[in-house]
């Protein structure tokens, strides 16, 4: 059986990262080599040299869209409202509340432009709709805010407006999540035209993130737990680049968990396959990495995450538990900045 405690470790609040770096290539960079632990530490400016010829970069290019709206009840109190889908033209959207327990089936809430919406109860689920003729992905635009993680805790939430640029990837391009993919935030335009220069092929997917990212895992065994299905998207021409990588033997690098568990869904006979799908794919140590295998993914570059998380799972499978804990402690000495706007590792 293998337990939380397997997967946990100490961290000082202070390393969780309340803000990005002044520039995103500022971030610092462990580079883990996983068939013997050994670590190095480096700049994320260092990334684009750690690269060659042949190598290819799968980086996930969903756009976080602004999931958080504040809304008011006609009895005067707030309601903050979760949108747990990007709209696209529905007319309901599946949500969260926050109080749940107060928000009345049927009830309309006045947004900060004043524009109302009507809330459905579906026994523990909640649904919103526009209260009359209008669309919700521009109400949205206006009055939507950025749906910083939990562990992110600012008293002044004015300094919020900044994550509208830096809580999204440069290469962001299809809204549709509620969390970045993080490993990305790392790049800027600079590094991902130094990498091509190098002769690394960049090649994109899309996996919508979603809440199910921050779920904790509460089952006695982590194999008995389940994760929330996600979509994805994998396009015919890194589909093609991946399966051409694989059999020249070059490396593919995955810039994310979400692009490990996209790419490791997606394979069938060695080969990556190309199209639409959904995914609840859950990978932990001898599911996949020592033990098991991964069919796709040869590197990763990840962020640090949290204690007894399925993503610090996904990375103990990829580098092995022992050498995992081993570096997210020296991460912890040498004050590495921890979470989404925190450093990256590099596993090779």
């Amino acid at each position: 059986m293998m337990t939380l405690d397997d997967f946990d470790y100490l961290l000082p609040p202070d390393l969780i990262a309340q803000f990005p770096a002044p520039a995103r290539d500022r971030s610092r960079l462990m580079v883990l080599e996983r068939s013997s632990g050994a670590v190095k530490h480096a700049r994320f400016s260092d990334f684009p040299g750690l690269l060659g010829e042949g190598d290819l970069l799968v980086l996930n290019d969903t756009r976080v869209f602004p999931a958080r709206l504040m809304a008011r009840r006609d009895t005067g109190g707030m309601v903050e409202i979760f949108l747990l889908n990007y709209p696209a033209g529905a007319s309901e959207v599946r949500c969260m509340a926050k109080p749940a327990r107060k928000v009345r089936e049927g009830e309309s809430l006045t947004l900060e432009d004043g524009s109302r919406i009507v809330v459905r109860r579906d026994g523990d689920n909640l649904w919103v709709r526009m209260a009359s003729a209008g669309d919700l992905s521009s109400v949205l635009e206006r009055v939507g805010r950025v749906p910083l993680p939990p562990y992110i805790q600012r008293e002044n939430r004015d300094l919020d407006r900044m994550d509208m640029e830096r809580y999204q990837t440069v290469f962001a391009r299809h809204p549709g999540a509620v969390a970045a993919p993080t490993a990305g935030l790392h790049f800027d335009a600079r590094a991902l035209a130094g990498m091509e220069s190098r002769g690394v092929k960049i090649r994109y997917l899309t996996l919508h993130v979603g809440p199910g990212t921050f779920r904790p895992v509460r089952t006695k065994d982590i194999r008995d737990h389940r994760m929330d299905t996600e979509w994805f998207n994998i396009p015919e021409a890194t589909a093609e680049a991946v399966n051409t990588a694989k059999g020249r033997g070059e490396r593919v690098i995955a810039v994310g968990t979400t692009v490990v568990r996209t790419l490791e869904s997606s394979v069938s006979r060695g080969r990556a396959l190309p199209g639409e799908g959904t995914t609840d794919l859950f990978i932990y140590p001898g599911k996949n990495g020592p033990g098991g295998r991964f069919g796709i993914v040869d590197a990763l570059l990840t962020n640090f995450h949290l204690p007894r998380s399925t993503l610090l799972m996904l990375v103990c499978a990829f580098a092995g538990t022992e050498h995992t804990i081993a570096a997210y402690g020296e991460a912890v000495r040498e004050g590495y900045r921890f979470y989404s706007y925190g450093d990256a590792m590099f596993i090779v």
